[in-house]
């Protein structure tokens, strides 16, 4: 049963959970490296090793992490295996280097990293958060992989720098440029969907409002279901239960400005002064009034 488990964590991340087709993550990096198949691999590789090894280390420290810090201690780790990755493509693949370019380095803020340190490797024991690392990791490499085969084919004629329908048709470049990319994207994203509707899942991953970019702005804040499929009464009540311009200007106004606020300082500095005027003259009486007591004694 352990074996089963560890399997389905396994694959999930391959084609059932694909980061970039079914998640919809890290998909700046998707479109920006995969004008050739070799870069899309390059790029695979290098997320696949730093999702495996910052998983495997999130893993082992969930326990000590501080809650409070564990967001900055996730991306400290991520940005150790991301140098050591830069450094060793450097060294070895200097033409991969130049190809991915920034795009090396931001895998440090990779959405896809992050959200598996946070999601899964800090909540679960090493061995599973390695194989969900290598599955994420191998699942967006081979979508990077093909991307990178259909727009270098249809752009540039080749395979891997290999040509092959160079000679016989004229390249569309237009596929080595964002609009192809996007265009790739998309037909992709529509083929998953496709399969996904066969077997009865889900087109689109819901991933809560927490997730959600509008979360701070969404009248539905909190309620995932009703954002998924609010009808025009319930955007309208919700609408209602805001306040409007008129409101807030009526609200900021009731607030002291900045001359009230110095006088109210200077009331309570004359108070302060006085008081203490009060105190210095009650210590002083005391003793002149023993002195009068020893004048009528004598």
């Amino acid at each position: 049963m352990k074996k089963d488990g560890n399997l389905s964590i396994f694959t999930k991340g391959i084609i059932a959970e694909n980061p970039v087709l079914r998640l919809v993550l890290g998909t700046c990096p998707t479109l920006a490296v995969t004008t050739s198949a070799l870069n899309g691999i390059g790029m695979g590789l290098s997320a696949t090793f730093v999702l495996v090894c910052s998983g495997a280390v999130v893993s082992l420290l969930r326990n000590i992490i501080p809650s409070k810090v564990r967001i900055p201690a996730y991306i400290t780790i991520i940005a150790g295996f991301v140098t050591i990755v830069q450094m060793l493509v450097k060294a070895f693949l200097p033409d991969i280097d130049a190809a991915l370019g920034i795009f090396l380095p931001l895998i440090v803020v990779n959405c896809i990293i992050l959200a598996r340190a946070e999601m899964f490797a800090a909540k679960n024991p090493v061995i599973p958060s390695i194989l969900d690392g290598l599955g994420m990791g191998i699942g967006f490499t081979a979508t990077l992989t093909i991307m990178g085969i259909i727009r270098e084919l249809i752009g540039a004629g080749s395979i891997f720098s290999l040509p092959v329908t160079a000679n016989i048709i004229d390249p569309m470049l237009v596929m080595l440029l964002p609009p192809g990319g996007f265009f790739v994207f998309g037909i992709l994203v529509a083929v998953s969907n496709a399969l996904a509707n066969k077997k009865g899942k889900p087109v689109v991953e819901s991933i809560g409002c927490d997730g959600c970019a509008q979360n701070g702005s969404c009248p539905f804040a909190g309620d995932s279901e009703k954002c998924e499929k609010p009808d025009a009464a319930e955007i309208e009540a919700a609408k209602s239960e805001k306040p409007d311009a008129a409101e807030i200007e009526a609200a900021k106004s009731e607030k002291p400005d900045s001359a009230e606020i110095e006088a109210v300082k200077k009331e309570k500095a004359e108070d302060i002064s006085k008081d203490n005027t009060k105190d210095e003259k009650a210590e002083a009486t005391p003793p002149a009034q023993e002195g009068k007591e020893e004048d009528v004694n004598g």
